[in-house]
């Protein structure tokens, strides 16, 4: 990251813009940085100027507390008056959720792609999210991060021996150093079901994007977000998972943001 802006808090938030054209700013989902959606704005950087930052609490950017929700969506307000004053949003999971409500609250956002927020389209998941979000605010509370970051794999559906050789690996102490901030995700996520009176109130055209080999719930998903937005159009890319490639998807947003 090499520039930064300064959230209405105070927080200060550390960004980098590459390309030319149109402006397109990218938020990353939970566990990640700017740099997890670095290679997706190069694939896109030909056609446009593609913006990626660090969320409060990750990487680079600083942190105000207490959190709410409504500062990371001043959060981005703030990147869009940095780079310009208006844009096209792009956000992958948790990070699209974020997106949404950015757009739903007024910000000056031409259009907007998700792909796989994921909210719980299953019946009957209410106890299950919230013994989630009392069990990772209990273990932040007493500074188990490697606890919450074990926490979260689970419920995203990582096998065990998985997380017993991520606890293992070079990677941990970057996971446990944004621990944290997993309680900003879980918060973006609300209830956990789709918004869709928030969706409705979306002034711009939304593109939500699923993979074809991601879970029948992650489609069903994406389908429910774009069928609530008034503007909402839903793809799926073949062969691909909630780890999409970059030069898989970089086509499809580039289609929607020239159109």
């Amino acid at each position: 990251m090499d520039k930064k802006t300064i959230s209405r808090d105070g927080t200060s938030l550390a960004y980098h813009r590459t390309g030319q054209g149109p402006v397109v700013v990218l938020v990353s989902g939970a566990m990640s940085t700017g740099a997890t959606v670095a290679p997706l704005a190069a694939a896109l950087s030909d056609r446009f100027s593609t913006v990626v930052y660090d969320r409060r609490g990750r990487g680079e950017s600083g942190d105000t507390m207490p959190y709410a929700v409504e500062r990371e969506v001043e959060d981005l307000a703030a990147v869009l008056d940095a780079v310009g004053g208006d844009a096209a949003l792009y956000g992958i999971s948790s990070g699209g959720a974020l997106a949404l409500r950015a757009a739903a609250s007024g910000l000056p956002v031409r259009r907007l792609a998700v792909y796989e927020p994921p909210f719980d389209v299953r019946e009957g998941r209410e106890q299950e999210r919230a013994a989630y979000s009392d069990a990772l605010t209990s273990a932040l509370a007493q500074g188990r991060r490697g606890d919450a970051v074990e926490l979260f794999l689970r419920v995203t559906g990582l096998a065990e021996q998985m997380i017993v050789s991520a606890r293992e690996s070079p990677m941990w102490p970057g996971l446990e150093a944004v621990a944290p901030t997993l309680a900003y995700d879980d918060a973006v996520m609300g209830d956990g079901l789709v918004p869709r009176d928030l969706l409705a109130s979306i002034g711009v055209p939304v593109l939500a994007v699923a993979g074809g080999a991601s879970p029948d719930r992650m489609r069903e998903a994406a389908r429910q977000v774009a069928q609530a937005a008034p503007e909402g159009t839903y793809r799926v890319l073949e062969g691909q998972t909630h780890a999409v490639e970059p030069e898989m998807l970089a086509p499809v947003l580039a289609e929607f943001y020239g159109a």
